[in-house]
């Protein structure tokens, strides 16, 4: 999973190149929704999803929808690899929503530190080359991050039980069909290029309908919290890839406010002795 959503950053940076945001959601999980909607009909995956569709539109529009469509009009004006390295704040991010949502464990003493340094290293990510950074797409790469936190917290509390297939096909098939109406106006004028086309069906094939199914499986076995902590190793995949492939620039503030936020999720998301359990 680390490696799999390591690349989608440098795909959409390449994709919005040539095509508009809404139209490049609208291909990604259009195609995916393809090959994953027939094989989830034929298992008999996709009827046991009708009795709980509000919690699946929620799990849709967070984890799908919304996010897929704010990364890539943030990365208009964003490099590949800084937008990566910002997207590592997912766990401050879900530990604090799980702890101040009622759930089993509380944030302690080491976690708030955790989150402290965490935030110290957004801020270190961003304010140290603030003169290069475009404020509107990093409000929407925060937003993308509370949605990339909150989704698998839908999906472990409201969507349990249910057939992971059939829970990805609905998803990426109902987000095609939201974008459809907008992509057909901002359809590209000429054919997109080699590689524009290769992001895409890499986007649709290996970031959306297989990493959505392992990433289900990882979730079942470590929890929504612990999942989200691939984004450990998510932005240095995207940043290493943006600078060798697309020569980005990697500043030391870049460095250092990975570092920065790397400890600090790990402290934020560990278990540890000062985690209070509710009866």
């Amino acid at each position: 999973m680390c490696v799999i959503w390591g690349i989608p950053y440098l795909m959409i940076r390449v994709a919005v190149r040539e095509l508009a945001p809404v139209t490049l959601v609208f291909l990604r999980t259009g195609l995916a929704a393809l090959l994953l909607v027939p094989i989830a009909a034929h298992r008999g995956e996709l009827r046991p999803l009708l009795a709980r569709w509000r919690p699946l539109l929620a799990y849709t529009a967070i984890e799908v929808a919304v996010p897929w469509v704010l990364l890539s009009r943030a990365e208009t004006k964003l490099t590949s690899s800084l937008t990566g390295l910002l997207i590592a704040a997912v766990p401050l991010v879900g530990a604090l929503i799980v702890s101040s949502s009622g759930d089993r464990e509380r944030l302690g003493g080491r976690r708030w530190v955790g989150l402290f340094v965490g935030l110290c290293g957004v801020a270190a990510i961003v304010g140290l080359d603030l003169s290069h950074v475009n404020v509107v797409a990093l409000v929407e790469i925060a937003l993308v991050a509370v949605c990339y936190a909150v989704g698998p917290i839908i999906l472990s509390r409201y969507l349990a039980g249910l057939p992971p297939l059939g829970v990805v096909a609905a998803s990426l098939a109902l987000s095609a069909l939201v974008y459809a109406p907008l992509a057909a106006f901002r359809w590209p004028s000429h054919a997109p290029s080699a590689h524009v086309v290769e992001s895409v069906v890499g986007l649709a094939v290996v970031c959306s309908a297989a990493a959505f199914l392992i990433f289900f499986a990882l979730i079942a076995e470590v929890g929504p919290v612990r999942a989200t902590v691939i984004t450990y190793v998510n932005p240095a995949v995207a940043a290493v890839v943006g600078v060798v492939l697309l020569s980005e620039r990697l500043t030391a503030g870049m460095l250092l406010g990975f570092a920065l936020v790397l400890a600090g999720s790990v402290l934020a998301t560990g278990r540890g002795p000062e985690a209070v359990a509710e009866p």
